[in-house]
């Protein structure tokens, strides 16, 4: 089976405060990661490998790059013939009144003619700023052979963080009977993964109900879930036993981009089967300095080393000086490391020069922030 007769629509308009400067120009789900990639292709390569051909993707904050970076969707395969990756912005009802999406359900209600052209008989809602590998035309099975008016996917948490998740409560046979938000004593640890397929006629009644209340916050979690629940609809708990990351902080993307050095990590972007695609640039091959020292490193192409790199993601036309080392860090793309600097535990950020002889981090630090001007507080 093919997804044709399902449209993905990818939320990715928030506003990305926790990754600090990191977004205060570009928005989250075009942050750089793995020294090549944006957080972007994991949805929409996840898509593109599951037989998706159109993708809806709702942009809002600082998305003037976000925007030009997945419109048309070449990338991914899906350009031309009524597919293709297409921007959606929050409508606005005059030229004085910029509008914003009220919630994840709203920003949904406010793309419904877009979704009315397309008749799909279903809908894969997604987020735009999580690290995984799923295959959706799977969890469309899933949810066909249950004949189910919602699947939501899951993971299982500890559950001593449980608390910090949206809880799905389910029978012997994953049919969800409650769903309880971040609950400080929780019955299981079935964590919602912000990824819903919904049959669309009966969600698109359920968001025009939801419209027309003035005290809902228009959120799938918050107000459409529950409501599914109260009419006693047909939701599954999909579960997922891949490798999943919100790298919606400084540490869980540092921590995602180690991921990539560990072995035992499940997350591999290695793979023929399953490939992330990303930008492709003409650039040169990256260089190894006669006298660089390098241990367990992602290196992408583009980039010269002539000091030291342990345990580091290093980005596309990065540069580690002479006598620099960058320990347990995150060199974005671009970014040059001055001579006889020293960085441990450190995110840089794209395009910025840490200057000769600078020290940031150590072995016990918090993970650092290194942006225009020094370092970040985080």
């Amino acid at each position: 089976m093919r997804s044709n007769n399902m449209v993905a629509m990818i939320l990715a308009g928030g506003r990305g405060t926790r990754l600090f400067d990191l977004t205060t120009k570009i928005a989250k789900p075009a942050v750089h990661f793995g020294g090549k990639y944006r957080i972007i292709d994991f949805p929409l390569s996840n898509c593109a490998n599951s037989g998706i051909s159109t993708v809806g993707v709702l942009t809002q904050y600082e998305s003037v790059l976000l925007n030009a970076y997945v419109a048309g969707g070449h990338r991914w395969g899906m350009e031309g013939n009524g597919s293709g990756v297409f921007v959606l912005t929050p409508r606005e009802k005059s030229s004085e009144d910029f509008q914003v999406y009220n919630g994840t359900a709203d920003a949904i209600t406010q793309n419904l003619d877009f979704l009315d052209n397309l008749d799909p008989e279903y809908v894969l809602i997604l987020s735009g700023d999580h690290i995984y590998k799923m295959n959706y035309d799977q969890l469309l099975k899933f949810h066909i052979a249950r004949d189910a008016d919602a699947t939501i996917a899951v993971l299982e948490v500890p559950f001593k963080e449980a608390s910090r998740f949206g809880i799905m409560n389910t029978d012997e046979k994953d049919r969800i009977l409650e769903f309880e938000e971040k609950p400080a004593h929780p019955k299981s640890n079935l964590a919602s993964m912000g990824i819903y397929i919904f049959s669309y006629k009966t969600l698109r009644r359920y968001l025009m109900k939801d419209l027309k209340d003035a005290n809902s916050s228009h959120d799938f979690g918050k107000d459409i879930i529950p409501a599914y629940l109260n009419d006693e609809k047909k939701l599954y708990a999909y579960r997922f036993r891949g490798y999943w990351k919100d790298v919606g902080t400084i540490d869980s993307l540092w921590e995602a981009n180690m991921d990539l050095l560990d072995d035992s990590s499940r997350l591999n972007l290695m793979e023929d089967d399953w490939k992330i695609y990303t930008e492709s640039e003409n650039i040169l091959p990256q260089y190894i300095g006669p006298d660089a020292v390098i241990e367990n490193c992602s290196i992408t192409e583009g980039c010269a080393v002539y000091g030291k790199a342990v345990n580091s993601v290093i980005g596309a036309n990065a540069v580690i000086g002479e006598g620099a080392e960058v320990i347990d860090c995150v060199v974005n793309p671009g970014a040059i490391i001055g001579e006889g600097a020293k960085l441990t535990r450190c995110v840089v950020e794209d395009e910025i020069k840490v200057p000769a002889g600078a020290v940031y981090g150590s072995a016990d630090s918090e993970h650092i922030l290194l942006v225009a001007g020094g370092q970040k507080a985080v």
